[in-house]
């Protein structure tokens, strides 16, 4: 029976030196020019001595103009290659294999990052509210994006790295075309299972058009994505049986996406499942048959050596990846491999509040993002030259998210029902339908043309016409501040997103301008500035809280003369 401590050998020639895998985590920790920088080689410094048979990095994005998230790096061409040697050499110094996570997050773009609308498969929108309706991609597009992943393979190639992962799992690009929930296309990419998976089976040949035969190739897949009507176990296994035959060197098992995060926070598992600890252990067993000789990773759960010894010579599984406990144990294969670790006792980061209280939908998700971004917080540190700190308390990230993400941070953003959504934004339009914008236009008809009373037009995204809507604006010298009250759930919002472009009412005049969404902007101070007397600016803050708003600043930059 095969154990933990022996070599895997690759279809690809590659042999990993053990059975455990540091699994991708997103790091966030690219500079503003999308490179890596010290941060990154120093936490993979730690990494690469830390025993692992193989080290997978965090989101590496092939389109700079879209991210999932800030801090992400990007491979677009060799503009970065010497800063992408570097990191690579980091992490191999200590004996360990490095692959690179290639990744496109489609409709799960982050907009005010980029600046740029999402596209997709189809133009089907996420169920999280504030994140805009995404753009179908063109035959064009889609032909752009596969030649993108084999150019970022060429790169990482180069620079030292000696594999690539393609990210299909959790709602991002390749899994929104494998998905018929997100892929509604009739075209050769969708319409069935089969042209659906089209899309990943181009990457996987362009990639391996660009790279040398010894260059490893591997793909992180959903088991499923736990929605009604979306990607199926059954149509799962059907995509690995044709990535089985195109030997790829590993598929990792994962499941779930932000609209249904299996992978995020805490599944609901079978009493035999959670003996042996991993979430999707249960279907690399299904799956073994379809694979046939190509290797199964299943990350997510493990703790115990002893489960891992289970899953790894049972023969369920190849690799066992480690995620969220390589942030807290960064030698952890080292400590498991020699004995002198049993268990990785990771923290349970919760604010451990009463039953009652626990049991709220929106604590429970705030429990959730406050477990991610604690063990985000142990990455900056390693990063930073430092070492983790598992006594690090859970209230001291939890104050860090509510600076800043506000009383958002305890809403249930990735898991908020449609409903509850839809009451909402319902609220919302009904106060600006009727009350406000009939305000504005009043005093616009009896002459009275303040910050509080003027206009913009913007680009209807699908309409492509002029859309104008009364806003309240401060002009300055070279441009104007707006809050948009909704954020990205607001049309001028929207419009915005998917073209800068907008004309402002100032006085009689029209002015033509850019627009750019200033997340980082202190959006409550901002709109105090706006208050006609100072002792009325403390109303903004109780004003976005009673309508339940997510409001971003608005910078406008004049384009024509004054």
């Amino acid at each position: 029976m095969p154990t933990l401590h022996d070599p895997l050998p690759l279809a690809c020639g590659q042999v990993l030196p053990n059975r455990i895998m540091k699994s991708a985590l997103s790091e966030g920790l690219g500079t503003v020019t999308l490179a890596p920088d010290e941060r990154l080689e120093r936490l993979y410094r730690r990494w690469g001595t830390g025993g692992y048979g193989l080290i997978v990095t965090g989101n590496v994005m092939v389109d700079g103009s879209q991210l999932g998230e800030p801090g992400n790096v990007a491979i677009e061409d060799e503009r970065h290659l010497e800063a992408l040697t570097r990191w690579a050499k980091a992490g191999k110094d200590g004996g360990t294999p490095v692959w690179v996570q290639l990744n496109h997050p489609g409709r799960q773009a982050n907009p005010l990052i980029t600046r740029n609308r999402p596209v997709a498969p189809s133009a089907v929108a996420l169920t999280i509210p504030g994140l805009p309706t995404p753009r179908a991609l063109t035959e064009d597009e889609i032909s752009d994006i596969i030649g993108r992943f084999g150019t970022a393979a060429r790169v990482a190639e180069a620079a030292g790295f000696d594999g690539v992962q393609i990210h299909g799992a959790h709602g991002y690009l390749v899994s929104q075309f494998l998905s018929p929930i997100s892929n509604q296309r009739t075209d050769a990419w969708g319409g069935d299972s089969r042209r659906r998976a089209r899309f990943v089976l181009e990457l996987v040949a362009s990639i391996r058009a660009q790279v040398s035969p010894g260059f490893a190739l591997g793909i992180k897949l959903n088991s499923a994505d736990f929605q009604r009507g979306g990607f199926s176990e059954a149509e799962s296994q059907e995509v690995v049986a044709l990535l089985a035959a195109e030997a790829v060197d590993l598929i990792e098992i994962s499941g779930g996406s932000y609209e249904s995060p299996a992978m995020m926070g805490r599944p609901q598992l079978a009493a035999s499942t959670r003996a042996r600890e991993a979430y999707f252990l249960g279907y690399a067993e299904t799956v073994r048959r379809v694979a046939g000789a190509t290797p199964l990773a299943v990350t997510g759960g493990f703790r115990s050596a002893a489960a891992m010894s289970d899953a790894i010579g049972s023969g369920d599984c190849d690799v066992v990846g480690l995620g969220r406990p390589a942030t807290v144990f960064p030698s952890a294969a080292s400590e498991l491999l020699t004995g002198d670790t049993e268990v990785l006792r990771s923290p349970r980061i919760t604010l451990g509040l009463p039953p009652r209280l626990a049991a709220n939908s929106n604590l429970k998700a705030f429990d959730g993002a406050l477990d991610l971004q604690w063990h985000t917080d142990q990455l900056h540190l390693l990063g930073a030259g430092g070492d983790p700190d598992p006594a690090r308390s859970p209230w001291r990230t939890a104050a860090h998210l509510v600076r800043h993400h506000g009383v958002d941070a305890f809403r249930a953003k990735r898991s908020a029902g449609p409903d509850r959504a839809a009451r909402k934004f319902r609220r919302e339009r009904t106060l600006g339908r009727y009350v406000m914008n009939p305000m504005v236009r009043l005093l616009d008809r009896v002459g009275v043309r303040t910050t509080f009373a003027t206009e913009i037009e913007t680009i209807g995204r699908k309409s492509g016409r002029p859309r104008r809507v009364p806003v309240s604006v401060l002009f300055d010298a070279d441009g104007a501040w707006m809050i948009c009250q909704h954020g990205m759930r607001s049309g001028w919002g929207r419009n915005l997103a998917a073209d800068p472009r907008i004309s402002v009412r100032q006085g009689d005049r029209w002015r033509s301008g850019i627009a750019e969404f200033l997340p980082e902007d202190d959006v409550v101070a901002r709109a105090g500035t706006f208050a006609p007397h100072p002792a009325l600016a403390p109303l903004a803050r109780s004003m976005f809280a009673t309508l339940e708003t997510a409001p971003v600043t608005v910078r406008v930059t004049f384009s024509d003369a004054d």
